[in-house]
């Protein structure tokens, strides 16, 4: 398989942003689901949120961004454990921003503003980490 020229920066940053909005949707829909059914359950459904938001994002991440071809276990176990890593950092910036906003305003809608905030600053962190630290022989 050949490797695909790198992205112009506009197309970079359209299909970043695309893919963080695809999995902030991944995210926001989980915690949704799990706080449909249990109502007082947010950090449970912050972090089963997160869990999907993040899958969702490195595989598209992986292949569409850093066009990264390495397949198989060892090397998906390698890189996936430096993508979670980085993102520890940014999910503490994410759940300060959505728990801030929580107990501030106490609303859904202040509690989803305050998600996307934190996220939306968090996956600007997380591509110069990603780039620099998970996929650094990457043409991205």
């Amino acid at each position: 398989m050949t490797t695909p020229l790198p992205l112009s920066t506009s197309a970079l940053i359209l299909r970043y942003s695309g893919f963080a909005i695809l999995a902030t949707l991944a995210n926001l829909g989980a915690q949704r689901m799990v706080l449909g059914a249990w109502p007082t359950g947010l950090f449970v459904a912050m972090i089963i949120g997160t869990g999907i938001g993040l899958v969702v994002k490195y595989l598209l991440d992986k292949r569409w961004i850093f066009f990264d071809i390495e397949t198989g276990a060892r090397a998906h176990g390698r890189k996936f454990g430096l993508y979670t890593a980085m993102g520890l950092i940014t999910t503490a910036i994410f759940w300060g921003m959505e728990a801030g906003a929580w107990a501030i305003w106490q609303t859904t809608l202040a509690r989803e503003i305050g998600a996307i905030l934190g996220l939306g600053i968090g996956y600007v962190v997380k591509f110069h980490l990603d780039r620099r630290f998970v996929f650094q022989a990457s043409p991205a």
